[in-house]
């Protein structure tokens, strides 16, 4: 039987690419909008992982607020007419995935972010060609942190749990691979509070740390 492929799922936001300031400026836009005053970046960097209804409930409930439809259209219509100015892949993030493609490894992306934007973000960015699947928030009837979101992608890509790892900075992320029988490294440059991390089977401090760990994980 041949060896499996190694495979390397990757969420976005938070991991791969800084989204933040796309996401804040939308978001802004809304609150805005209902003559609220606007979240600091850090605010709303915790309020991120879980997808955007799930973000605007919790932005509302810091003003005492529910967040509803129109809320939530206004949101999507600002940050899908722009999900990329002001955003950027990390620091190394694109030469550790040339380096790891280099030595046999693939790559999935599975984020609860819509498939549509999360497409947009990395062809902009140079890094379509370096997926061999995408697992969106709308892509599968599950998303993290349920594991069959990250075992779907992971299927997609053509890859096996056991010769998997996943690279996430969110609970959601520990806990889809944990329930998928996936390592995990926990990306600590992310969005995610270090408590976020139990679970992992180790800790990035940035993005060039993360081939060492992979060979240490799956040695």
């Amino acid at each position: 039987m041949p060896t499996p492929v190694p495979t390397l799922v990757i969420d976005l936001d938070g991991t791969l690419v800084d989204s933040l300031p796309a996401i804040a400026r939308a978001l802004n836009g809304v609150l805005a909008a209902r003559g609220l005053a606007p979240l600091a970046p850090a605010a709303i960097a915790r309020l991120v992982g879980d997808g955007v209804a799930v973000l605007l409930r919790r932005a509302f409930a810091l003003y005492g607020m529910e967040a509803d439809d129109e809320a939530l259209a206004a949101f999507r219509a600002d940050y899908d007419a722009d999900p990329i100015t002001g955003c950027a892949p990390y620091p190394g993030a694109a030469a550790v995935l040339a380096a790891l493609a280099g030595a046999g490894w693939r790559f999935a992306l599975c984020t609860n972010k819509p498939e549509r934007p999360a497409r947009e973000m990395i062809a902009a960015f140079g890094l379509a060609g370096r997926f061999a699947a995408i697992g969106g928030g709308d892509s599968f009837p599950a998303r993290k942190p349920d594991p069959n979101h990250l075992l779907a992608t992971l299927a997609a890509a053509g890859g096996v749990p056991g010769a998997a790892v996943m690279l996430g900075d969110h609970a959601n992320d520990i806990l889809a691979a944990t329930g998928a029988g996936v390592p995990a490294i926990f990306a600590a440059w992310g969005y995610g509070t270090p408590d976020m991390a139990a679970g992992s089977a180790a800790i990035a401090p940035d993005f060039t740390a993360v081939p060492a760990l992979l060979e240490r994980i799956l040695s």
